[in-house]
């Protein structure tokens, strides 16, 4: 059975059972309204009719007692009196007997022999019909015997029965003194007849007649009644009324069913709809809507429908948009890692592509410093500035963090990726100037153990390179397992891509560097000199050059062995490294020669360099290895410089490391420990 079968038989059940089960109600209602209605009548009628012959008696007395204060007249007196009496009330006899019951005098009509019912008691003659009422006064003598008595009579006839019918407001009666001429005040005999038929049923309100019309009611013979009647009213019952019942009925159910159909169908039609609606969208159709009517509840399951149907659209939208966003990303990172081996953009492309996986808004990648490795490097460009996610496009430049601090540090020394709220860590976790925003992931970067690369010792698996961490995933939802998962996998080929970097760059330095003090060695000075002249040159800027050479050199080695000079030559490289600028470059000339390079210096900036070169190399002492007899060796060492210039100097790399060469030498010969300009 369909949804809309249901509906409609529920329907016509909810309304057709009230309507019907109320027009059995009505009519029930009505029955006994009017059964009801009367009862209420014929008890209103049956206290007039008994109040009114109860007047009558009395009146009956009254002129009785009128004509005892008379009685000693004679006939011819007495008869005129009630003749005048009979013309107020229907009195037709009059009779005045003695103590021993001998009519002294009578006047009037002559006293009927039978039938006669008396005020005060009841004396209906077992048949025969009620032909008079009589009332009796006893007139006393002074000894209070009764010596007279008066009595009177009135007929019992059709007016009297309609004079008692008129004190009842429409209530007929019928005498009920079983005569076959009835006395009554109905115009039907026929009707008379069926009603005293049906009261010698029942006292109780029955209905009479062949058509229950009328209902009856008997009321016996009494001292204030002394004659029984039957009352009779007609039914104030609606004789459509059960047609009318039926008509409405029938008018109901089809109103119902008319109603309960375009109800069903008003029900089922959005329905179904939202089920085709669902079925379109399961077949892959996120286009399609359905109607929306009115404003009910099946309206708004129509607009939640359409909402949800957009909402879906917009996601797989979002996520299509997601996937090739992604995709280009992979495919940016995979030609970026196979055609570059320059880190700053492979960590550029690392931090994009970890970013565009997870929806996050900022992304950072530190590396295990290959200086110091007990902290993390990275560069802080674009990232959120601080807990109130205030996002900074461009550089806040290098932050340091060492490993074991902070959220990254930990991340880094346990090895163990985190990912939650910045609310929900203790207060004091993040160290000063660490990145971080309202969410987070953060897992190491891990190399293989066969990749040779000088990484940071991290148990069997190989070296910790570095942490990726990304930040505030868009829409302010947070991380899932699922973008763990995806930047576990993606930091995987991350520490690929970083260990060829590294690698590169470690077989680059090795081959450009001198072992020995970790300086640029005299192919890499070759380089760098042509380098710095032709962008000196094109800029129009200057360039220094220092030469350096330690003085009696080769004494050191004579007396402490080789060891002991190369202790020295080291030391010397270091005391250089920490009066140069980041951008200068420090090389080993060869033997115990260095050269340092100052980009855009001229003759002065080169001059305080070489005085601070010269009073480094010999303010302190230089600790030598411990000799065979166990005695503490130290050695003073001081140097000699020549400083050029270019294009003082020169207009080639060669002329300007020649001129300050030649400096140096000049120096030597001046005493040795102090340095020289070149002419």
């Amino acid at each position: 059975m369909s949804l809309r079968t249901r509906l409609t038989v529920a329907f016509l059940l909810v309304v057709l059972g009230p309507v019907l089960l109320g027009g059995v109600f009505i009519g029930a209602v009505a029955d006994a309204f009017v059964s009801a209605r009367a009862t209420s009548r014929l008890d209103d009628a049956s206290r007039s009719i008994t109040s009114s012959i109860v007047s009558d008696c009395q009146e009956m007395r009254t002129a009785a007692g009128f004509v005892g204060g008379l009685f000693d007249v004679d006939e011819e007196a007495l008869d005129s009196i009630v003749t005048k009496m009979s013309k107020t009330d229907p009195i037709t006899a009059v009779t005045v007997t003695d103590a021993d019951n001998e009519v002294l005098s009578q006047a009037g009509q002559q006293p009927p022999a039978s039938g006669v019912v008396s005020c005060g008691e009841s004396r209906v003659e077992p048949s025969g019909a009620i032909t008079a009422l009589h009332a009796r006064v006893d007139v006393q003598g002074a000894d209070a015997e009764r010596y007279a008595a008066i009595d009177v009579w009135r007929p019992v006839d059709s007016d009297y029965v309609d004079h008692l019918a008129g004190e009842t407001n429409g209530v007929d009666i019928t005498v009920d003194d079983g005569r076959s001429d009835f006395l009554t005040s109905l115009s039907s005999l026929q009707l008379a007849k069926t009603s005293l038929a049906a009261t010698q049923r029942s006292d109780d309100v029955e209905t009479v007649g062949a058509e229950n019309d009328y209902f009856a009611r008997k009321v016996r013979a009494d001292r204030n009644m002394p004659m029984p009647l039957v009352l009779t009213v007609e039914s104030a019952r609606i004789d459509a009324l059960g047609p009318l019942l039926l008509i409405a009925a029938v008018l109901a159910t089809v109103v119902s069913i008319g109603a309960a159909a375009l109800l069903s169908r008003s029900t089922t039609r959005p329905l179904s709809d939202v089920a085709a609606g669902a079925e379109a969208i399961a077949q892959g159709d996120l286009s399609v809507r359905v109607p929306v009517q009115g404003s009910d509840e099946l309206a708004a399951l129509a607009r939640t429908f359409n909402r949800m149907a957009r909402e879906t659209q917009g996601y797989v939208n979002a996520l299509t948009t997601s996937r090739d966003q992604l995709r280009g990303q992979l495919r940016v990172m995979g030609q970026t890692l196979s055609s570059t081996l320059d880190l700053g953009r492979i960590l550029e492309v690392i931090v994009a592509t970890a970013k565009s996986a997870t929806g996050a808004r900022s992304g950072i990648v530190m590396l295990v410093d290959r200086n110091d490795p007990s902290k993390l490097v990275g560069n802080t460009s674009g990232m959120l500035k601080n807990h109130n996610l205030e996002y900074v496009e461009g550089s806040l430049g290098q932050v340091e963090i060492a490993i074991g601090d902070g959220m990254l540090g930990g991340v880094a020394a346990d090895g163990q990726a985190r990912a939650g709220r910045v609310e929900d860590i203790e207060p004091g976790t993040f160290v000063a100037h660490e990145p971080h925003g309202s969410t987070y992931i953060a897992l190491p970067i891990v190399a293989l153990s066969d990749t040779g690369i000088d990484a940071l010792p991290y148990g069997d698996a190989g070296g910790l390179l570095g942490v990726l961490a990304v930040y505030d995933r868009f829409g302010g939802d947070d991380f899932d397992e699922d973008d763990i998962s995806t930047l576990h996998t993606f930091s995987s080929q991350a520490a690929v891509a970083i260990g060829n970097v590294l690698s590169h760059q470690e077989v680059q330095r090795l081959s450009l560097t001198d072992p020995l003090t970790g300086l640029w060695n005299y192919r890499y000075l070759q380089v760098a000199l042509a380098r710095e002249i032709e962008r000196a040159a094109r800029f129009r800027r200057d360039a220094a050059v220092i030469a350096l050479d330690l003085d009696r050199f080769k004494n050191i080695n004579d007396t402490y062995g080789h060891l002991a000079g190369d202790v020295v030559l080291a030391e010397v490289a270091r005391r250089i490294r920490s009066q140069v600028r980041e951008v200068d470059l420090a090389f080993r000339y060869g033997g115990e020669e260095f050269v340092v390079l100052l980009p855009e210096a001229g003759e002065y900036g080169a001059s305080v360099v070489a005085d601070r070169l010269v009073e480094v190399v010999r303010e302190h002492e230089i600790t030598l290895p411990v000799a065979e007899d166990g005695a503490v060796q130290a050695v003073s060492v001081t140097a000699s410089l020549g400083v050029a210039v270019y294009p003082m100097h020169g207009r080639t790399g060669s002329e300007v490391l020649a001129a300050a060469d030649d400096a140096l030498y000049a120096a030597k010969a001046g005493g040795r420990d102090t340095w020289r300009v070149a002419h």
